[in-house]
């Protein structure tokens, strides 16, 4: 299965698009595959299971494998051994205490984002 994937700014412009329904976000963008012709026919299959259109079941599996990537990338997951779970948990229990360069950074930030 070939597929080749680009992006491109979408001919109308977002503000001109049609207001969608509740829920929906505008769509400025476009995706481009090319998929052999057994991928169309099995997504095509699982879009009529769902009860989806093509796109509808495309997007909704794209997004979920993104969050799932994203997610992945994003977490931390501790390894089996005590001592690493233990001294992670420590660290947050009991942070060490800041040092200089840190208290003077914290007041740099201070001073240029207003609380």
């Amino acid at each position: 299965m070939g597929v080749v994937a680009e992006t491109r700014e979408s001919p109308v412009p977002p503000s001109s698009t049609v207001a969608r329904t509740a829920g929906r976000r505008a769509r400025a963008f476009r995706l481009g595959f090319r998929v052999d012709a057994e991928t169309k026919r099995q997504v095509g299959r699982a879009a009529a299971l769902e009860g989806r259109s093509l796109t509808e079941s495309c997007l909704f599996a794209l997004t979920e494998a993104t969050r799932a990537t994203i997610m992945r990338h994003e977490s931390l997951a501790l390894g089996d051994r005590d001592r690493d779970r233990a001294a992670f948990f420590d660290a947050l229990v009991h942070p060490p205490k800041p040092n200089t360069r840190l208290l003077r950074a914290f007041r740099a930030a201070q001073e240029r984002v207003p609380a």
